[in-house]
């Protein structure tokens, strides 16, 4: 089965160039390319594209605010952004819209294909260093006591620290020793914990979390 992508990028060189790379990729096809938010918003509703890539700098409304909105039109398509910022304020703002991924440019090919079959396959695909800004954001708070979400236990916390690091739920069970039904068991609590019913929501979820401790790093 053929999996469906389109591109929102307003770089016309860039948007053949990953138009090019998917539809050499086997499964993958570019079905649309846009140029900006505008077009996005009218379009790709109707499109229904399994994954849309998404840069954040467009030039009239930003990326992050283009999944905002088609998000709720199309909750069944997953959203990756692919751009050159790699700053807090702009990986919390797009998971929080509704992202499934964040990648940095240059992304080379082979990387960017073997995120889209991540996604395909229930993951979530970052850049190493992105990554790593997440996961950072959910440690501690200082004095050593850990923040509750929501009230999340503590290995329900740890699991979803793993699933906004990008691991497959077989990878979790494997790395915490479980059963995949135990995974799927915490899973289900997260959702039903955050009111969420995705990967990407319950990940935002934690948007407040990371606001805080990036505020305590600020200068004053």
């Amino acid at each position: 089965m053929v999996v469906n992508i389109a591109i929102v990028e307003d770089d016309a060189s860039v948007r053949e160039l990953l138009s090019e790379r998917i539809n050499h990729a086997e499964g993958f096809c570019c079905i649309s390319q846009h140029a900006n938010t505008r077009s996005a918003l009218a379009q790709l509703p109707a499109e229904k594209p399994a994954i849309v890539l998404v840069d954040i700098n467009l030039p009239d409304l930003s990326g992050i605010e283009c999944v905002r909105r088609l998000k709720p039109l199309m909750p069944e398509t997953q959203f990756m952004m692919l751009t050159v910022y790699e700053d807090s304020d702009h990986i919390f703002s797009a998971l929080e819209a509704g992202a499934i991924g964040y990648l940095l440019k240059p992304t080379p090919g082979n990387k960017l294909i073997a995120a889209l079959q991540q996604i395909c396959k229930g993951g979530a695909p970052m850049t190493g260093y992105i990554a790593r800004k997440v996961v950072q954001s959910f440690q501690e708070m200082p004095g050593g006591k850990e923040v509750a979400v929501e009230g999340l236990s503590t290995r329900e916390l740890e699991v979803l620290k793993l699933l906004a690091s990008g691991y497959f739920y077989k990878e979790i069970a494997e790395k915490l020793g479980v059963k995949m039904s135990t995974i799927n068991t915490y899973i289900v609590r997260i959702y039903e914990k955050l009111q969420v019913h995705s990967r990407a929501r319950a990940i935002a979820k934690l948007e407040g979390l990371g606001a805080t401790l990036r505020g305590q790093n600020e200068p004053k």
